[in-house]
């Protein structure tokens, strides 16, 4: 090594070994900073901090890596010493017996071939309710239902209904837009 060399790694290990710092281009002191504290004693990363290092302790693993913590009840277990406690055999209830009922299903009609009909070739806005109702329908007959299937029966009837009516006054219309303005052109 070359004697600037040498000067300037014996400047850097006093540096690190905490010695008085010096500018490297003069022999100045290093000037003091508006905190009050010299560069040496402000807080740099790449040194190390003086004194012994921490104990190697990293305590239990965050949860979610490595193995899980043992389980560790929240009470202490008690274990009776032999021979203390009741000596007669445990009392067992009779095993009860549960009945179930099967559902009547019922038998209301659920429109559905009427639906799709009046979805398709009608008016499909009041066809799509219509068929909704009639799904309702079915389900409610074969759940037990009564009450239910009777309404959403007759809903899918009203709407079906309606889907036809609205059809067949469109097809008028269209018949009769048809015959009107064929004898204009």
């Amino acid at each position: 090594m070359e004697k600037g060399e040498e000067t300037l790694v014996a400047e850097l290990q006093s540096e690190i070994e905490g010695g008085e710092q010096m500018n490297t281009m003069s022999n100045e002191k290093p000037p003091i900073l508006p905190s009050g504290e010299e560069p040496s004693q402000v807080f740099n990363p790449l040194i190390p901090p003086a004194g012994p290092a921490p104990p190697m302790d990293y305590g239990a693993p965050p949860m979610g890596y490595g193995a899980p913590p043992p389980f560790q009840p929240a009470y202490p277990v008690y274990y009776a010493p032999p021979g203390a406690g009741s000596t007669e055999d445990p009392v067992l209830q009779p095993p009860q017996t549960i009945t179930i009922t099967p559902v009547q299903p019922c038998n209301e009609p659920d429109h559905l071939g009427y639906s799709i009909f009046a979805m398709l070739c009608c008016c499909p806005l009041l066809g799509i309710a219509a068929l909704v109702y009639s799904i309702q329908t079915r389900d409610a007959n074969r759940m037990g239902r009564t009450v239910d299937a009777k309404q959403t029966s007759r809903r899918a009837l009203k709407f079906a209904h309606s889907a036809v009516g609205m059809g067949i006054v469109f097809l008028i219309m269209n018949i009769a837009r048809l015959v009107l303005f064929r004898d204009e052109n």
